[in-house]
């Protein structure tokens, strides 16, 4: 249980990759669980000048037989090596309105997803926010996709973790993928605290950029941004860092930082308003 949480939680961002719990041999049929709720300030959508803040519920789940669950992600650990993790990966790319990208859930680990089990704001609030995020006014909606792959992740040292996920599924008719690729690094300033430092980038395909950047001809009409087809490549690069205060047996105070800046043909989007974007997140969470 160490290592898990050594590796700390989840960057909370839609942007992030859908990464994975470290191993954790447990007695067979046994189980972790963290449930836990605390609030975010995020960017509305990927490239967005307004913050939104909001709760924030935490679920990470994982069992002997090395199947977990941890915020939008879910997958099953096979190696038994303990140098190298590997296996199946599904993920939740969260959907995106007028109003921005939809609300989420974070894991308790680094570079996780998000699993979305928040209810639509009330109506007028989703007019309110409408109203703010006018670039997306005219935009067609971008539905919840379900993304299938699989991760890899490789340790160099104890310490020093390089990952790496790819998904396809996602994208308005799901021929979208993504590949990510990490490297996070542990410190341990005491015995109850842990400290993961990440960095990282997103690859995708010209799919996944022409839902999420793209501005169809029909879409420059009713929305008044410039028709733009971008191409694949690099999305974008991120920085991040969290960190774990293990107070109790069974509680933990959890904080995380990142910071990603679009690239590329991302970045030049008529729907992009700012391509630099910082989430920061705090959240207690409870260990069954």
């Amino acid at each position: 249980m160490e290592k898990l949480l050594a590796l700390t939680l989840a960057g909370l961002c839609g942007t992030v990759s859908a990464q994975t719990p470290a191993t954790n041999l447990m007695p067979d049929g046994s189980h972790d669980m963290y449930i836990g709720l605390g609030a975010v300030s995020a960017p509305a959508y990927e490239g967005a000048r307004e913050r939104r803040r909001s709760a924030l519920p935490v679920l990470q789940m994982e069992w002997s037989n090395g199947i977990f669950v941890s915020g939008l992600s879910a997958g099953m650990h096979l190696s038994r090596q303990p140098s190298m993790e590997f296996g199946p990966l599904l993920a939740v790319q969260r959907g995106r309105s007028e109003s921005g990208s939809s609300r989420a859930v974070g894991g308790v680990e680094a570079g996780s997803g998000e699993f979305d089990l928040v209810l639509p704001a009330p109506d007028l609030e989703a007019k309110k926010a409408q109203a703010e995020v006018g670039r997306l006014s005219g935009m067609n909606d971008i539905g919840r996709r379900l993304e299938a792959g699989g991760f890899f992740n490789y340790y160099l040292t104890p310490q020093l973790r390089l990952t790496n996920s790819l998904l396809a599924g996602s994208a308005k008719e799901r021929n979208g993928a993504r590949w990510n690729l990490g490297v996070q690094y542990i410190v341990r300033p005491g015995a109850h605290h842990s400290l993961a430092l990440a960095a990282g980038l997103t690859l995708v395909n010209r799919h996944y950029n022409e839902t999420y950047f793209g501005v169809t001809p029909e879409e420059e009409m009713s929305s008044g941004n410039r028709a733009y087809a971008p191409s694949g490549g690099l999305k974008d690069v991120l920085l991040g860092a969290r960190w774990n205060f293990a107070f109790a047996p069974a509680w933990i105070l959890t904080s995380a930082l990142q910071f990603a800046r679009l690239q590329a043909s991302a970045k030049d989007s008529p729907l992009v308003e700012r391509p630099s974007n910082l989430t920061v997140s705090t959240a207690l969470a409870y260990r069954f």
